[in-house]
């Protein structure tokens, strides 16, 4: 019979508490991770399910834009200019004024808002929900009816600089989102 030898029941816990330690000081580097709570007016409906979700990166662009006769100029939106990104991180196409979707193989989408809600990330853009149609060849985004746009990042108007000098200024603001593409079911 094998006789087990008493082990110091401390050093394991030690070990274990510094790697609780090192995972939340790695939480606290990595900031908080994007929450998967979709607000109930982003929800396209049961006639439709995922196929997939692409991640954009780009700029949101604004113009310096004159008030009416009572309103100083402000920051008005013109289009988003980004390129679309697959799961594995491959470029799969663009995304820009019309709002349009457009994959490498020509297909592509214009899309016209539904509903938005407000980003929970300060100085992000809304999270939305678009209704799609197909304006190109049949390909993989020539099936898509609805988009979410969720987990954004920056892309919101300048706070300041925009004057009655600086009428017609375009500023691009960086932003980063992913959009959740939807089919029929």
């Amino acid at each position: 019979m094998k006789t087990l030898k008493p082990q110091n029941s401390h050093k394991p816990l030690a070990t274990l508490a510094g790697g609780f330690l090192l995972m939340g000081l790695v939480a606290c580097v990595a900031g908080p991770a994007p929450t998967d709570e979709i607000p109930a007016a982003l929800d396209p409906g049961r006639s439709v399910r995922a196929l997939t979700t692409v991640s954009a990166t780009g700029v949101q662009v604004y113009e310096c834009r004159a008030g009416t006769d009572t309103a100083a100029p402000a920051w008005a939106f013109v289009a988003p200019e980004a390129d679309l990104f697959d799961e594995r991180g491959q470029t799969m196409g663009r995304h820009g004024a019309g709002p349009y979707w457009q994959g490498l193989d020509g297909s592509r989408v214009v899309g016209s808002v539904r509903a938005r809600s407000d980003a929970p990330e300060p100085g992000a853009v809304p999270w939305l929900l678009l209704a799609t149609q197909s304006t190109g060849p049949a390909g993989v985004l020539s099936p898509v009816s609805f988009i979410q746009r969720l987990h954004t990042e920056g892309g919101v108007a300048p706070a300041g600089g925009c004057d009655a000098a600086s009428i017609g200024r375009l500023a691009r603001v960086g932003y980063r989102a992913d959009y959740r593409l939807f089919v029929p079911s």
